[in-house]
């Protein structure tokens, strides 16, 4: 690990060094691709030094013990300083073993949400609208934007299915471990003998694909139009605006009807498409990876699920790491960190074990 660091500091150095050359800044493609990388390595130098001076320091104090002589409070002193910088040097090493773990490519990008109703009918389609919430008050705690792509309600306010961008640096590292089904257990408005019900809602995170690194056949594409328009006939457009998108060699089909132009109908779908589209072509080239790290929906049954929401306990149980929170409001309402960090915390530990 010491020689990885040692070259990962090297290389660090040397693209500050080009960072303060002239022809570099004047190229704005490198320079932003360099500050990227600098951007990347910059905690792991950081680390790595941090665990060399302390290393430094050990190997100071056993220099001075040995060398003897030394009088009761000043050895005192030094075994002090030996015993903690022993113990920081240890901390430092799994900090950066941690650092050293590879990264998803796709962690900065911005995500695409879909999000819809499973098992469970109009309570299920509710249930859709409490996530598509506590996932755009989650964003706006981080401060990033969301846009509602497209999204079918139902006549009680739920969703059938809602599709949302959010747009933010690290929005796909924070949100990727939300895919998959998600399970609901309260009494629903509209059930008279207090039964408590079971629903689902499934969730899939996409990383929004750049136009540069995934171009799409014009010609492999059907578009059609037809007018937009809510639940039981609300907001109806009077012009044909709402956007369809089929992918002809897939069968994948995208729509938009969620702004009343169709120039930005179609531009949103094909965000979305080629969203869909990048998705499905890094999970064949890094089938392993991608089946731990998307996991996605299933078939939205009861028995498939990675969260459940308990509404007369106040439960939300993470069944892929076992843990239970009792704070269903404040998840509800967007505070949804401490779920993800143990995620995070989780998936890297399993990382690890793979590489020991």
């Amino acid at each position: 690990m010491f020689e990885k660091l040692l070259l990962v500091e090297q290389n660090f150095e040397d693209i500050s060094n080009q960072l303060s050359d002239p022809d570099v800044v004047s190229n704005q493609e490198k320079f932003k691709q360099l500050m990227k990388e600098h951007k990347q390595l910059s905690p792991i130098v950081e680390k790595f030094r941090e665990y060399k001076a302390s290393k430094n320091s050990e190997k100071e104090a056993k220099e001075l013990l040995s060398a003897g002589g030394l009088d009761n409070d000043f050895k005192a002193l030094v075994e002090e300083e030996l015993e903690t910088s022993k113990l920081l040097c240890e901390q430092l090493s799994e900090e950066l073993k941690i650092l050293l773990l590879p990264t998803d490519p796709n962690d900065d990008r911005n995500v695409i949400i879909e999000i819809r109703g499973g098992a469970g009918g109009e309570e299920a389609a509710l249930f859709a609208n409490t996530l598509t919430r506590m996932y755009m008050m989650y964003a706006e705690s981080k401060n990033w934007k969301t846009e509602i792509i497209n999204a079918n309600e139902t006549e009680l306010g739920g969703y059938k299915e809602i599709s949302i961008m959010i747009i933010g640096e690290g929005a796909y590292s924070r949100f990727k471990y939300e895919s998959g089904v998600h399970r609901v257990q309260r009494v629903p408005e509209t059930e008279t003998s207090g039964r408590i019900h079971t629903s689902t809602a499934t969730v899939a995170v996409l990383p929004e694909a750049e136009e540069v690194e995934f171009e799409i056949n014009p010609s492999d594409l059907q578009i059609d139009t037809y007018r937009a328009g809510g639940a039981g006939g609300q907001h109806v457009n009077k012009t044909e605006s709402a956007i369809r998108i089929t992918h002809l060699p897939t069968g994948v089909i995208v729509e938009c009807q969620d702004e009343r132009s169709q120039h930005k109908n179609k531009e949103k779908a094909m965000k979305v498409l080629r969203s869909r589209l990048y998705e499905a072509a890094m999970a064949k080239q890094q089938e392993e990876i991608a089946s731990d790290r998307r996991g996605q929906v299933g078939t939205g049954d009861r028995s498939e699920r990675i969260r459940t929401y308990n509404y007369p306990q106040g439960r939300i149980t993470d069944h892929r790491i076992g843990l239970t929170l009792y704070k269903m409001e404040q998840v509800l309402n967007g505070d949804i960190d401490e779920l993800v960090d143990a995620l995070i915390t989780h998936y890297r530990a399993e990382m690890l074990k793979a590489q020991e």
